[in-house]
């Protein structure tokens, strides 16, 4: 966790960095494009200190009032992080209406798009490494950050065409077009990343081959049993949660139930290293028609 609230802190000071130089560029060419891209930048730095305090709410145990933990901190980080972008939308579709209305030649163009470009490249070093790390701790909030990051890269590329094609024109109003399919962009991936943290405070199901996994597990490792049903799954942060109803013969001593459920946790966490597992024994009458998973 320490090394995952490393990644969040330098998310904050990549922030700052990348906002001062846009910021720049836009001081440079009075680009209402590279005002724009500037704008999103400040998104990103309140995201940054959202996800350094989800991940830290997030790295508490366990307590009395919160038995499951704190794990479910970070999509509420993700969660903002996705209002807030469509919030930097809104005001970037603004500034494009005053573009639209007096739209002017820019000054010092290519000095102002090779320090947004500079900016963009930080910005997409920084996006590879938060998804791919994020991904390895199990971290939905630096995901988020990192997608959310990686949209900053595609509109900036976005921007610095639109701006070379209006100095080859002459045609100042695509400064504002380019603004305009920025902010479009943005509300696009703002609200991909609301639905897909949603899907995580909403407690979905793990993914079918992960499913197909869990599955694989019990049945193999379940020898001894009758059968399993009524397995239920989800993902909090890093943590995975897993139970089920393992059905045993009657005459089953305690000691071999409880043999074959350690049997299949350590089977499983050997895969899913966060599992947290619980396993409710029932005895031969309680089988079912539905939702069963053969043991073989």
């Amino acid at each position: 966790m320490a090394f995952t609230l490393k990644l969040a802190l330098g998310s904050v000071i990549v922030g700052f960095l990348v906002f001062g130089l846009k910021t720049l560029a836009y001081w440079m060419t009075g680009s209402v494009a590279l005002l724009s891209d500037a704008l999103e930048s400040t998104v990103n730095v309140a995201a940054g200190f959202a996800v350094l305090i989800a991940i830290r709410v997030a790295a508490q145990p366990a307590d009395t009032d919160h038995p499951y933990g704190h794990h479910k901190a970070e999509y509420f980080s993700a969660v903002l992080e996705g209002v807030l972008i469509v919030v930097a939308a809104i005001l970037i579709l603004k500034e494009a209406y005053g573009g639209f209305i007096t739209p002017h030649v820019l000054d010092a163009p290519i000095a102002g798009l090779l320090v947004n470009l500079a900016a963009t490249a930080l910005n997409a070093g920084w996006a590879w490494i938060l998804i791919t790390k994020g991904n390895q701790e199990k971290s939905p909030a630096l995901v988020a950050d990192g997608k959310h990051l990686l949209a900053d890269v595609v509109t900036s590329v976005g921007v610095a065409v639109g701006l070379l094609l209006a100095l080859a024109t002459g045609w100042p109003l695509l400064d504002p077009i380019m603004a305009t399919a920025v902010a479009i962009h943005i509300l696009w991936s703002g609200s991909k990343l609301v639905k897909e943290s949603l899907s995580g405070l909403m407690d979905e199901a793990l993914p079918e081959e992960t499913l197909a996994l869990v599955h694989a597990i019990i049945s193999s490792e379940a020898s001894g049993a009758v059968e399993a049903h009524d397995l239920r799954t989800r993902q909090a942060g890093p943590a995975t949660f897993i139970d089920f109803h393992l059905v045993v013969p009657g005459d089953m001593s305690v000691f071999h139930a409880h043999e074959i459920c350690d049997r299949v946790e350590q089977a499983i966490k050997r895969t899913l290293t966060d599992a947290e597992i619980t396993i409710h024994v029932e005895p031969e009458h309680k089988s079912k028609h539905s939702n069963v998973i053969p043991i073989d």
